[in-house]
């Protein structure tokens, strides 16, 4: 740090300040000290520094569930925001949450020595599990159960349900399907809620919901099953993959979209701009949401009371798998008479 230093011409305080605390810094005298790091090729000891400031600067990221699209996207969002304020993460990842698992996977984060662990869940049991562990660390969890907690930071997936259904009601639907996600998933069970919630404030049929996997596979057998129903003509599913395989389905069958049945998706996927037709869906910030999680953590580890819990609220994205219903639009029947291919 010394060398950097004097070829930077600036004092070991700044580099240190650079290092640790960059805002602190003058973008120029940032830039001259960043050059000598390049130069000298100088990489920070991780060690050293954890032994002069008693700090890591590791923090402990353990995740449950499947890796689906929304679950990866909230673990490298808190990534980056954690690498951008000059934090390492550890990392665990479980594909069920089971306490035969998660506490060995709590004990190897904590004998790390993180200054804290963030919990990315996505089923009610992980939220069981945590509640019974005496960590000695700050924890936040990054949960979507609608319980709340000063150190719970979520998407409100309630509201984007809701937001996907008032779409389809404006239009005006009056028999809006739902292709809801597992039973077991805590993002499922809050879009089927805000679906049923919607159709009740504006006082429309609520039918009984499908159920899938998460899969294109799941929205596709659920499809075969839409694409035969004379009184459906919209419907809003969990999430984009399993929409991929609805829209499969019903273009089998005949059903053209929006023409006959309007589709709304929830996730906004890279790949959902690009699907035929190109798919309304509800878009998360999953960007802001590793900030927040990030913020909040930070200031349980400076001892700063974070007060509620912190709600990203998502935003509907409009494309062309929704429209007005034909029968009020043209007055005819809602579907050409193209009768499905058995299935």
């Amino acid at each position: 740090m010394s060398d950097v230093a004097k070829l930077a011409g600036v004092s070991h305080q700044t580099v240190s300040r650079v290092l640790n605390e960059p805002g602190r810094v003058t973008a120029d005298t940032r830039a001259r000290v960043q050059a000598a790091i390049e130069r000298l090729n100088y990489h920070p000891s991780t060690v050293a520094r954890a032994l002069a400031s008693r700090r890591t600067r590791t923090i402990g990221l353990l995740s449950t569930g499947l890796a689906l699209h929304s679950h990866s996207k909230r673990m490298i969002a808190f990534n980056e925001a954690a690498r951008s304020a000059g934090y390492q993460v550890s990392m665990a990842s479980l594909a069920k949450a089971e306490r035969e698992t998660m506490l060995p996977a709590l004990g190897v984060l904590l004998g790390q020595s993180v200054e804290g662990i963030v919990l990315i869940a996505a089923d009610e049991r992980a939220l069981e599990i945590i509640q019974d562990v005496d960590l000695g660390v700050p924890l936040v969890i990054a949960e979507s159960s609608g319980r709340g907690g000063p150190h719970n930071v979520s998407i409100d997936q309630f509201l984007g349900a809701r937001l996907a259904t008032g779409h389809l009601a404006d239009l005006g639907h009056l028999a809006i399907a739902h292709l809801a996600g597992p039973t077991w998933s805590l993002d499922a069970n809050q879009r089927l809620r805000g679906w049923r919630a919607e159709l009740e404030r504006r006082g429309l049929p609520v039918p009984e919901p499908f159920f899938g996997e998460w899969t294109p596979e799941s929205g596709y057998q659920i499809g075969r099953r839409l694409a035969e129903s004379a009184e459906v003509t919209a419907v809003f599913v969990a999430n984009d993959q399993m929409a991929i395989g609805l829209l499969h389905a019903l273009s089998e069958c005949g059903v053209r979209v929006p023409a006959d049945m309007s589709v709304v998706g929830f996730d906004d996927i890279a790949e959902a701009a690009h699907f035929i037709p190109p798919l309304t869906t509800v878009r998360q910030d999953f960007n802001q949401l590793g900030r927040q999680i990030l913020a909040t953590l930070l200031s349980l580890i400076e001892d700063v009371e974070s007060g509620e819990p912190v709600h990203t609220e998502p935003k509907l994205i409009v494309r062309e798998s929704s429209a007005a219903p034909r029968l009020l639009t043209t007055g005819a029947n809602r579907r050409k008479a193209t009768a499905p291919r058995q299935v």
